[in-house]
């Protein structure tokens, strides 16, 4: 269960202890929270209150961190000189017209259910300073300053919309791999995702709550009834915590909210992290790793999550492109390409808006140490679902793939099409840190072609 401060074991009456007690939707008496992870209702603010509970759709991302080359995935150059084209042959997909690399073949048999932008474009090469932007849709941190100055699309999402259903968790976060701003910032902790799977780098959303289905459980000895019977104690508890702990960012930690409850007297998280419920086939569709957690994510939002991030490895290849791509790739292919495909088979897929990208593209040719490095120019990404129209290329680049050539889509038209799919826009407002509206990106829009 999650904890982080074991606290006292001395048993209640009817054996369970304190410190088992406190497990329950609790990382400890001074710790965050199951509740700090929920919207609640209860208390929802008068900016939340004018966004409609009944939003139907949701968002999986799959987070290519360090950046994935346009060369060798979405936009091949077949005709260029190998030191532009690279290792990889293009094979044929689903969607006349577009050809992908021959690591993408599950992601081939989908793409006539997807939009594919190669004209994506920004002019920031800093990783931080990228992922920041295209994660919250503004700047703000960078590689020397890390720290994230505003919230996630993800937290934003959570703050406005909350979960489609009561008891879910609204956001989660698989593999925080480091260049990603997943956080609530001055939002608060509240709106932090709950995180999932493995961890390396730094977690640039802050420390953040981590588990998996065991998390959600109730312990051993401790009833429904008498979880409902604690929450007197709990109220307590939390009360004498705030005395020690004044900062505003922890005061949204201050109770179980019936949200709390709902997750762990209904099951329905726990049912969706673990993967043993679902069948073998399906298991064996998906396969392990990246695969199974894709298949976790899609759990999830059929739960009724709202948003789930998924980072799938490090893709910042400056050297030896060959072969991380060959290890990385057929992973990732898989994961995505299924995801995509059972989703549409099971009519989740019109709800469910997928996107896979990182913070930019590649350089349009090979370096000496047979990688490529950063180049925020082009990047081609991936969408699928999410009530828009797919089965084309949006915008076109160079014979380099190094610049667009029509339809170039920017960072708060990435941001926009993320926001419009489950029902805000860019001008919609939230209250910031200094108590002023500020609307939810500073310009942006959702590509025509997709509407």
């Amino acid at each position: 269960m999650l904890r982080i401060n074991q606290g006292q074991s001395r048993p209640f009456c009817d054996g369970v202890s304190r410190r088992r007690f406190l497990e329950v939707g609790s990382l400890g008496v001074f710790g965050l929270s199951l509740s700090s992870l929920l919207r609640n209702d209860a208390r929802a603010s008068d900016e939340s209150s004018r966004f409609p509970r009944t939003s139907k759709r949701s968002v999986i991302l799959i987070w290519q961190h360090g950046g994935p080359s346009q060369l060798d995935t979405f936009d091949m150059k077949p005709l260029a000189p190998a030191e532009i084209r690279g290792p990889y042959r293009s094979i044929a997909s689903s969607l006349p017209g577009l050809d992908v690399s021959e690591l993408c073949p599950e992601q081939a048999k989908v793409m006539d259910k997807c939009s594919v932008i190669r004209s994506f474009t920004h002019g920031d090469g800093d990783h931080w300073a990228a992922a920041h932007w295209m994660l919250t849709g503004r700047t703000g941190a960078n590689g020397s300053d890390r720290v994230p100055r505003q919230p996630s699309m993800s937290a934003v999402a959570s703050h406005l919309l909350g979960p489609r259903r009561s008891g879910v968790l609204t956001t989660v976060n698989m593999n925080d791999g480091g260049f990603g701003f997943n956080g609530g910032a001055w939002l608060g902790v509240a709106h932090n995702p709950f995180r999932y799977g493995e961890f390396s780098y730094g977690d640039e959303a802050g420390r953040l709550p981590s588990g998996d289905h065991r998390s959600f459980a109730l312990v051993d000895g401790l009833t429904a009834d008498a979880l409902n019977d604690r929450i007197g104690l709990q109220k307590q508890l939390d009360s004498l915590r705030r005395k020690f702990d004044q900062n505003s960012t922890f005061r949204q930690l201050d109770q179980v909210d019936q949200q709390a409850l709902d997750i762990l007297l209904s099951g329905r998280t726990r049912e969706a992290f673990d993967v043993s419920k679902e069948d073998a086939k399906t298991r064996e569709r998906y396969g392990d790793g990246w695969g199974e957690q894709a298949l976790v994510a899609r759990r999830l939002i059929e739960a009724g999550s709202r948003f789930v991030t998924l980072n799938t490895g490090y893709w910042d290849d400056h050297g030896q492109l060959k072969h991380g791509l060959d290890y990385k790739m057929p992973r990732h292919d898989r994961a995505v390409g299924v995801l995509i495909q059972d989703l549409a088979e099971r009519g989740m897929l019109e709800d469910t808006l997928v996107v896979s990208a990182g913070e930019f593209g590649r350089t349009p040719v090979i370096n000496r140490d047979a990688g490529r490095d950063h180049w925020p120019q082009a990047q081609s990404i991936l969408i699928a679902g999410g009530g828009y129209r797919h089965g084309q290329i949006i915008g076109s680049t160079d014979a380099k793939a190094a610049y667009p050539t029509s339809r170039p889509v920017g960072v708060e038209d990435f941001c926009a099409i993320i926001y419009n799919a489950i029902g805000l826009s860019a001008n919609d407002t939230i209250i910031d840190h200094t108590g002023r509206p500020m609307h939810l990106l500073p310009s942006g829009e959702v590509p025509k072609e997709l509407l």
